[in-house]
């Protein structure tokens, strides 16, 4: 406790308190990554002061990412890392003790906006080990979302904040830079449901599937549209400031499969982006798909595998997700082939 204020340090502690038979070593896990986050936080805040020779994005993505496993390589707690930053695995060395978790993470996601000083962050989650087996291979990460013990993200701006789950509700903490901790600041967050925002790059309209072009042209035609009230678009490019934004503000986000993304099965990365945010999301009370499917149920077939994903508001998801059901169906009888933003002709065949 730091001046009346629960620190993340014991508020882990307390999370584990509540657990019979639990021997500390998550709880030690999730402060290792914490500690990490805030080296990287110090390393945002400096740019690339002393690299100036190298390209600002690749040497932060490198430090966050180096950061990260030196972090936790020789902690105990893990069995081995994955990182987006890297095709395979990081094994941990024989010299140091392996643990029986293992750790996902996004080093520095949204690294393209380092260029304008926009919101970064870390993305992690933690799964467990198979039990009795020596060797860590990558198909052992290959483990549905509903399967993680823990996920959460750290976002890097005007202030440094993170978010926790760990099964059991959502908490937000911010760096108190002054002491060096996270403090705690949001309780139980729940993802408001009446929110009138939607989060799309509207630029790819012209590749989207029906049932996203139909729920975006019923949000654009406000009050006068079937949803009659207004709503307001958001899109920032990157996908950590959308989610804390959505997790505070609610709304929902959008980047579906469209024929761009299709062949190779979404944008977004499954099991460093989707699958922690998605966790998230629905242990605050919000709803996360790839517009067809539950997000955390999807099995991954390989490390890098990339996915749609569409979160935020219970109740937005879940009109998303039975537009898509009507689509594959057959029961969505409406036209929605014109242009989102073009002009429609005065002459035209009803």
């Amino acid at each position: 406790m730091h001046e009346g204020r629960t620190t993340l340090t014991q508020f882990i502690i307390e999370e584990q308190r509540r657990i019979k038979g639990a021997t500390g070593d998550f709880s030690a896990l999730l402060n290792d990554v914490a500690t990490a986050c805030k080296s990287i936080s110090h390393a945002i805040s400096r740019g690339c002061l002393g690299a100036e020779a190298e390209d600002p994005q690749i040497h932060l993505e490198r430090t966050a990412h180096d950061v990260m496993v030196k972090a936790n390589v020789w902690t105990g707690h893990l069995a081995a890392m994955a990182s987006e930053s890297e095709q395979g695995i990081t094994e941990i060395p024989a010299r140091y003790p392996r643990g029986k978790y293992l750790l996902v993470f996004d080093p520095l996601n949204g690294s393209g906006n380092l260029d304008i000083n926009f919101m970064t962050g870390t993305i992690f989650s933690v799964l467990r080990a198979p039990k009795g087996k020596k060797e860590i291979r990558p198909e052992d990460f290959l483990q549905p979302g509903n399967q993680m013990a823990a996920a959460g993200f750290v976002l890097y701006g005007a202030s440094t904040r993170l978010v926790l789950t760990t099964g059991n509700g959502v908490h937000g903490f911010m760096l108190d830079s002054h002491v060096g901790e996270f403090v705690l600041t949001h309780r139980n967050l729940k993802v408001p449901d009446d929110a009138n925002t939607f989060a799309i790059n509207a630029s790819n309209e012209r590749f989207w599937e029906p049932p996203v072009r139909r729920y975006v042209q019923e949000c654009m035609a406000g009050k006068t549209g079937p949803r009659g009230r207004d709503f307001g678009m958001r899109w920032v490019a990157s996908l950590i400031a959308e989610a804390y934004r959505v997790l505070v503000r609610g709304g929902v986000f959008l980047y579906p499969v469209d024929e761009k993304t299709k062949d190779r099965g979404g944008r977004l990365g499954l099991l460093y982006e989707a699958n922690p945010i998605a966790f998230i999301m629905e242990q605050a009370g919000g709803g996360a798909i790839t517009g067809r499917n539950r997000v955390l149920d999807v099995t991954p077939s390989e490390l890098h595998q990339r996915a749609p994903f569409i979160f935020g508001s219970k109740s937005e998801v879940d009109r998303i997700h039975q537009y898509h059901k009507d689509y594959v169906e057959g029961r969505d009888h409406n036209s929605y082939d014109l242009p989102l933003f073009g002009n429609r002709s005065l002459f035209r065949n009803d």
